[in-house]
């Protein structure tokens, strides 16, 4: 298996796994400074939120690619496939659409916090960095919505994705 299709396979759940074990051990570093040394770290909570942020946007496009969203199964379920189709195509449409103005507005909002040279409180680092997994995880989320369209065009429906599809 090459590299790329194994990135394309499992990006998400990689990044996903690696925020979330970031974000626990930061918390349980915590608890572990203030409940046994009584004393605590500046850093964690914060170094946990950002993981927390980063951790939305990206599985946001992990849900766009198991096709997991919430949808009206009732009216999904009772019309034809052809309309089926119609209905998913447009709602990766709307997506990709959601996406890309949600990419275009946040390019202006990291300019800026670039510009001002904002810092985060405890760790200091660029805030430009916690703001960038907006676009990041826009960008994986209209890769993903792509990749779904063209199984709809090829095979009819994304309802029941293989482990294997991507």
């Amino acid at each position: 298996m090459t590299i790329m299709k194994k990135l394309n396979q499992h990006i998400e759940e990689w990044m996903l796994v690696l925020l979330l074990v970031v974000s626990l051990s930061s918390i349980t570093l915590q608890i572990c400074m203030r409940f046994i040394f009584d004393n605590s770290l500046a850093w964690s909570e914060e170094l946990a939120r950002y993981c927390f942020i980063w951790l939305i946007y990206i599985g946001i496009a992990y849900g766009v690619k198991r096709s997991r969203h919430i949808c009206l199964d009732v009216v999904y379920d009772i019309v034809p496939i052809p309309v089926k189709k119609v209905m998913l195509v447009a709602s990766y449409i709307l997506v990709g659409i959601f996406a890309i103005v949600v990419i275009y507005y946040s390019y202006f909002m990291i300019e800026q916090i670039v510009s001002f040279g904002q810092k985060s409180a405890a760790m200091r680092i660029n805030m430009a960095y916690v703001y960038l997994s907006v676009p990041v995880g826009m960008a994986l989320t209209i890769l993903r919505v792509i990749q779904n369209m063209v199984y709809v065009f090829k095979n009819g429906d994304v309802t029941e994705l293989q482990e294997d599809l991507f």
